[in-house]
């Protein structure tokens, strides 16, 4: 990806910051410079939104709003000239940010002046230069800046020394304000990791592919092992981790799987045949080699590693894929790859153990190049994901499903949107979200979709609305239920940004070839928007920069005010609380019923076996939420449908139905699955609850499991076993006895010879006697908990 205007780009770290630097192949329409208002049409017949009967004089009740904001905008020039920039919030909530400037040649990679790090204690108002305390270290661009996950205010800068002689860490405990240098005996090859745990345990791999651990926040380090591809921190002090016994990491699907529980004292192989694993909610995956072909099979744990299931997925072949699109305490997303280079695959959906997974989307969108996917998490309502597939015609259409992949419906067409070129029906068509494969495509895209756990219900995404996703220039929609009606609230591609939970929104027209002077904000959801000029000399903009959680009042908007050389990185940050002056009281919200579309029906909102009442702010309230908002909701059990559950092992669910139906190439034939290393069979009507469904009563299909007592075979830890089910107690037993038999009968006989005068052992040398009774031995086979004796002649041994 290429910069406009100037050669070096600036990269933000922090995943909440949303930085573009991209050339994009359109330019946006402008809005009015005045105010734009998006007043929202009722539909008695649609979906019942918390805002019926709002007419939109939130517009015209922000009196003087430029003043206001005039008054509490900060700018700050950096006068060092920066190509790269790296940020990085310190803590929750404590306006602690971290700004690192490098300035290097992209193509040589050649540094022309030293890092500078700076720092600010009010959400980037006023900067300090910390750069002394960088100890000539060069901090790392891409992975430099690592705090810790807890707001303990511990952070590691990682760095090359000026000399280029190795590896350095700074270590800070007072949020940046110092830090300790302490050169390392290795080179980093990624970020330090911490113990989630324990944060003074830190844990990283070196270039040497070595993985070196701390245990005292970077003091001292220790190497623990040689030959480590992947590391991976668990819960407890686990530590997983894929090695080589070859020493190479390039060759998949021969790794080891390791863990060590007490920071590398002592090692337990628990899996062997890795092609890759991975962590997710309390599951661990595996995903591993055959040992008669190049097919792999996911394997599951939800026992650290200890005991291994097999899950009920197709394999898949060298050519192919698994991922893992998202993983909680309840189930597992999946991802598995079709056969060839087709770009999709199918996502399936596993039960609450992991293992029994069904078939929930077909022809799900995802790239085998690039490996992108526009899976969207909606984190603010339990159960909402959205995505895209690619329609037999060739075309990318998008997805939504609200109870956890049970079944998907395309989005609903925004009542204030036109169809497009691509609907056959003008007056019939949906929307369609741009998502990472957009972005891959070099679309005119600055943002992916955005939704934030504190935010419910709100969504912001880039979409066209048509039969497809188009490729001309996206408008910004927003949805205030969680994905069931939408909203056209800009034209042309912005970048956005939500705050104080939610009430309020931002946006900076998308504009990489000229340079900006105004930001727009809405205080009602993305109904009604206000423009705001915060600078008089325009500013070539690169990114917007809000501290992660959607709490803060305050937003930074990064750029230069020169297109060429001789550029100077500026941020001006705009704070909204002397806008929003006043704290929300209790008549500032309303109840609102998550998921709920006919308020006459008993059971409207009931979605994934309760209803679920948020209270939100009314959408004509200006006022601030605070940082001290805490999203409150009151659950109410259903009655089960067949909407909670999913389609079992062997059925799907055709889309816009909640019917499952056997799969056409299963009728007919008993279904089995490996569970626990042993083949059992099911007996089902088709569905199975889905996992966190909390209904009670009503419908409740029968699903039933009989043990055939069947041992299963897997080449996680063996290649015989998966897992032992039962005591081998007896096995072993049998197998000692029968030895000892065959001892005590091997003695009596040649006693008996000897004694006697045998003419057998009379005639026959000390050796030859010695090769005829290796002539002759037992062969003991286990198998179902069996035990087979066989006698067996070698014939290598025959003379």
């Amino acid at each position: 990806m290429k910069a406009v205007c100037w050669p070096l780009a600036v990269l933000l770290v922090s995943a909440a910051l949303g930085l573009d630097f991209e050339h994009e192949l359109s330019f946006s329409r402008r809005e009015n410079p005045v105010f734009l208002l998006r007043r929202q049409k009722w539909n008695k017949e649609k979906r019942v939104k918390r805002s019926e009967g709002f007419v939109g004089e939130s517009c015209y009740s922000l009196q003087h709003h430029g003043a206001k904001l005039q008054e509490d905008t900060h700018t700050r020039v950096f006068n060092d000239v920066s190509g790269s920039v790296s940020l990085a919030w310190v803590g929750d909530g404590t306006g602690v940010l971290l700004v690192l400037t490098t300035y290097q040649m992209p193509l040589f990679m050649f540094r022309f002046s030293e890092p500078k790090l700076y720092r600010s204690e009010d959400h980037g108002k006023t900067f300090q230069d910390i750069t002394d305390l960088l100890n000539n270290t060069f901090i790392m661009t891409h992975f430099g800046i690592a705090f810790s996950p807890d707001n303990s205010g511990k952070v590691i800068l990682t760095g090359n020394l000026s000399e280029g002689k190795g590896s350095r860490i700074l270590c800070s405990l007072d949020f940046g304000k110092s830090f300790t240098s302490s050169d390392l005996p290795f080179q980093v090859l990624m970020q330090i990791t911490y113990n989630p745990e324990n944060n003074s345990v830190l844990a990283v791999i070196s270039t040497l592919y070595d993985l070196w651990l701390s245990e005292d926040f970077g003091l001292h380090w220790k190497k623990i092992h040689d030959t480590v591809c992947l590391a991976k921190w668990g819960t407890a002090d686990t530590l997983f981790f894929t090695t080589n016994p070859n020493g190479s990491c390039s060759e998949k699907g021969i790794l080891e799987l390791k863990k060590t529980t007490d920071f590398g004292r002592s090692f337990k192989k628990i899996g062997s045949r890795i092609y890759s694993f991975g962590l997710g909610g309390r599951f661990l995956f595996a995903s591993v080699m055959s040992t008669t072909s190049s097919m792999r099979m996911i394997h599951v744990s939800v026992d650290q590693g200890e005991v291994w299931d097999m899950a009920q997925l197709p394999d898949v072949g060298h050519e192919q894929f698994y991922s893992i699109l998202s993983s909680n305490d309840d189930m597992v997303f999946v991802h598995v790859d079709e056969p060839g280079d087709s770009g999709m695959g199918v996502i399936y959906v596993s039960d609450s153990r992991g293992i029994v997974f069904s078939k929930s989307l077909e022809r799900h969108l995802y790239t085998s190049t690039g490996g992108e996917t526009d899976f969207t998490v909606v984190s603010s309502l339990r159960g909402v994901y959205m995505t895209s597939v690619l329609a037999h015609d060739g075309s990318v259409q998008t997805v939504i499903t609200f109870n956890q992949g049970g079944n998907w419906r395309p989005l609903k067409k925004p009542w204030n949107a036109e169809c497009d070129s691509t609907a056959k029906d003008p007056d019939m068509c949906s929307l369609h979200i741009h998502a990472s494969y957009s972005t891959a495509m070099r679309l005119n895209v600055p943002m992916l979709p955005l939704t934030d756990p504190n935010a419910v219900g709100l969504i912001l995404a880039h979409g066209s609305v048509g039969d497809a996703v188009s490729i001309l220039s996206p408008d910004v929609y927003v949805s205030d239920d969680g994905g069931y009606t939408w909203t056209r609230a800009l034209r042309g591609p912005h970048h956005y940004a939500i705050l104080d939970s939610g009430g309020l929104l931002v946006a900076v027209e998308h504009s990489p070839i000229h340079p900006i002077s105004q930001i727009k904000f809405s205080t009602d959801e993305g109904q009604c928007w206000h423009a705001y000029n915060f600078t008089d000399t325009a500013l070539y903009f690169t990114g917007l920069a809000s501290e992660p959680g959607a709490r803060s009042l305050s937003l930074s908007l990064w750029g230069y005010r020169q297109p060429v050389f001789n550029q100077h990185l500026v941020s001006i940050t705009i704070d909204f609380h002397q806008l929003l002056s006043r704290d929300c009281g209790e008549e500032d919200y309303v109840q609102w019923l998550a998921h709920s579309d006919n308020t006459g029906n008993p059971n409207d909102g009931c979605l994934l076996g309760y209803k679920e009442k948020y209270l939100r702010l009314r959408k004509d309230s200006v006022c601030r939420n605070g940082r001290d908002f805490v999203i409150t909701k009151q659950p109410t059990p259903c009655p089960c449908t067949l909407d909670d559950f999913h389609c079992d092992f062997g059925y799907y669910r055709a889309m816009n139905s909640s019917e499952c139906l056997e799969q056409p190439e299963l009728k007919g034939k008993s279904l089995e699955f490996c569970l626990r290393g042993r083949k059992e069979q099911l007996q089902t009507s088709g569905y199975r609850k889905i996992p966190g469904d909390g209904c009670e009563g009503g419908i409740q299909p029968e699903r039933k499991v009989i043990d055939l007592s069947k041992k299963c075979a897997s080449n996680l830890l063996s290649p015989e076993f998966l897992s032992q089910s039962g005591s081998v107690a007896p096995i072993v037993s049998v197998i000692i006895l029968v030895l000892l038999v065959c001892a005590v009968a091997a003695g009596v006989l040649l006693i008996k010879k000897y004694v006697c005068g045998g003419r057998f052992l009379r005639q026959t040398s000390p050796v030859t006697m010695t090769i005829l009774m290796r002539t002759f031995w037992l062969e003991i086979e286990v198998e179902n908990s069996q035990v087979n004796i066989k006698p067996r002649v070698d014939p290598g041994l025959i003379y």
